[in-house]
C-alpha cells in the first residue's frame, strides 16, 4: 500500500498521512475518498506511480491501478493506507456459487420446519432486499448469505434500514475476519464448497453464537480466575463458545438457527465491553440464558447506551509523499489488510461479589443466622464430614446444614428437592 494517491477528479495528489491530506481547503476531502467503491466512481483514486509512468508493478499481479483507501490498525495506532483495487469488481463464480447455495439451504430449512420463506426478497418501498426472508412466530429475519467482501458502513447501512422496517438481519460468513462481524448480528460457517452447502451435510455455526457461564470462584471451580489465573472467591459471568463452556454445549446447526432465531429461542445481544463500552461483541444467545443475564444485570438499557466506537481514530505521521508502486513489499500482516475479529475470548465478563439474591430459587428465612448452641453445631459437623465453621443456615428453613466452603450447598436436601418437584409440575 502507499501513503499517496492521485485524484482523477481534482487532479491532486493526496497525501495520506496528513491531517488535512495536503489540501487545508477541502475539509470534505477525506469523507469523499473514504467512501466505499460502490458508492463512487471506481476511476477516482488512482496509484501515484501509474499516473506518472503510465505503469506500475501492480498491474502484473491481476491488479489494477485504482485505488480504495483503507484503515490499518496496529499496536492501537490506525492510519490511513492506499489499496490496489483488484481488476475484477463482481464476485467470483465460486463465491456466487456459494452465495446461491447458502440462499437454497436457509430457505429449505425454513420451508421444512413450517416458517415462511420469501426468496430475494423486496420491502414495498424498495430500499431492502434480503436473500431470505424468513417470518416464524416472534420475528422477521433478514439473512444475507454474504462470501464476497462487503465493508463496515454498508452492512451498518443495511442494517439499520432493515431494522427500521422491523426486520431482524442477520449476516452469514465464512470468514473470521469479515467487516460484516459484530457490526450487525451475525453467524459464521465453515468455508464449505458450493456443492457441500446444498447437500444435507450438517453446517455449524463456528461464531456467533454464545452460552452464558456464571460461576463461584473458589480454589475447587473447574475454571480459573479471569482476573489472576487462580481464583479470587468472587462470581463471575460471561458469554462463551459452546466448546468451551462447563459442561460443553451442542454447537448449533446452520438449520436450526434458521428456525429458532424466527421463533425466538436465539435472541440477539449487544453486549459492550467492560473496558470501553464503546467497543461491542454482538452474538446470538439461547432465550433463557438472556433472560438469565437479564435477572443477574438487570434489563437491557438501550436508551442509554454508549455510542459504538469508530474503527480507530486516526493518526497522522505526516512522513514525506512515496510516489512508487510498493505492491508485493508488505509484509504478511499487511497483505491480510483484514485483523481477524471472530475469536475465541469470551464476551461481556462481569465479576460481583456476592450473588444477586433475586436469583436464589429458594427464598431466605428473615433472619439469616444459624441459632444453634455449639454442641449442635459440632453434631452437624459430624454429620456432614466438614468443620465446625463451615455450618450455617440453610436458605430455605435455617437448619444446620453445610453452608460453606468446598463442597457446601445453598439449601437443605429436603428444601431443594421441594424446588426441584415444583420445577417439574
Amino acid at each position: 500500500m502507499a501513503n499517496g494517491v492521485f485524484h482523477t477528479g481534482y487532479g491532486i495528489k493526496i497525501e495520506l498521512t496528513h491531517a488535512d491530506l495536503g489540501h487545508p481547503d477541502r475539509p470534505e476531502l477525506l469523507k469523499e475518498i473514504t467512501q466505499p467503491v460502490d458508492q463512487r466512481d471506481r476511476e477516482l483514486l488512482e496509484c501515484l506511480e501509474h499516473h506518472k509512468r503510465g505503469v506500475c508493478r501492480a498491474e502484473d499481479e491481476d491488479r489494477s491501478p485504482w485505488m480504495a483507501i483503507r484503515r490499518r490498525t496496529v499496536d492501537g495506532r490506525t492510519t490511513l493506507l492506499a489499496a490496489h483495487l483488484p481488476v475484477r469488481q463482481r464476485p467470483t463464480a465460486e463465491e456466487s456459487d456459494k452465495h446461491k447455495a447458502m440462499k437454497e439451504r436457509i430457505a429449505r430449512a425454513a420451508d421444512r420446519h413450517g416458517l415462511t420463506a420469501e426468496v430475494e426478497a423486496r420491502s414495498t418501498d424498495g430500499r431492502v432486499r434480503n436473500d431470505i426472508l424468513g417470518t416464524g412466530h416472534a420475528e422477521r429475519i433478514g439473512w444475507e448469505a454474504q462470501y464476497s467482501p462487503i465493508t463496515a458502513s454498508t452492512v451498518r447501512r443495511r442494517s439499520q434500514v432493515a431494522a427500521d422496517l422491523g426486520i431482524l438481519p442477520l449476516w452469514v460468513t465464512n470468514s473470521d475476519r469479515a467487516a460484516l462481524i459484530n457490526r450487525a448480528p451475525w453467524a459464521r460457517v465453515d468455508d464449505f464448497s458450493s456443492k457441500d452447502i446444498a447437500s444435507p451435510r450438517t453446517m455449524l455455526v463456528r461464531g456467533g453464537v454464545r452460552h452464558l457461564q456464571s460461576w463461584k470462584c473458589s480454589r475447587t471451580a473447574e475454571r480459573t480466575c479471569p482476573a489472576n489465573g487462580t481464583f479470587c472467591g468472587q462470581f463471575h459471568a460471561h458469554w462463551e463458545l459452546p466448546a468451551l463452556c462447563l459442561p460443553q454445549r451442542p454447537h448449533t446447526e446452520v438449520d436450526q438457527l434458521v428456525v429458532t432465531s424466527a421463533d425466538g429461542e436465539h435472541v440477539p445481544m449487544r453486549i459492550p465491553s467492560q473496558r470501553d463500552p464503546r467497543s461491542v461483541t454482538r452474538v446470538w444467545v439461547p432465550a433463557d440464558d438472556r433472560d438469565e443475564w437479564r435477572k443477574i444485570f438487570g434489563p437491557d438499557d438501550s436508551a442509554n447506551q454508549e455510542p459504538e466506537a469508530p474503527d480507530g481514530e486516526l493518526t497522522f505521521t505526516e512522513e514525506a509523499l512515496d510516489s512508487v508502486c510498493r505492491y508485493g513489499e508488505e509484509n504478511k500482516v499487511f497483505n491480510d489488510r483484514r485483523i481477524r475479529r471472530d475469536t475465541a475470548d469470551a464476551a461481556g465478563l462481569h465479576t460481583f461479589s456476592e450473588v444477586p439474591p433475586r436469583l436464589f430459587k429458594i427464598p431466605q428465612p428473615r433472619e439469616q443466622s444459624l441459632d444453634v448452641t455449639p454442641q449442635q453445631r459440632q453434631e452437624a459437623a459430624v454429620l456432614y464430614g466438614c468443620d465446625a465453621w463451615l455450618i450455617g443456615p440453610c436458605a430455605g428453613c435455617g437448619a444446620a446444614i453445610h453452608r460453606y466452603g468446598p463442597g457446601s450447598a445453598h439449601a437443605c436436601r429436603t428444601c431443594r428437592a421441594r424446588v426441584s418437584r415444583r420445577g417439574r409440575t
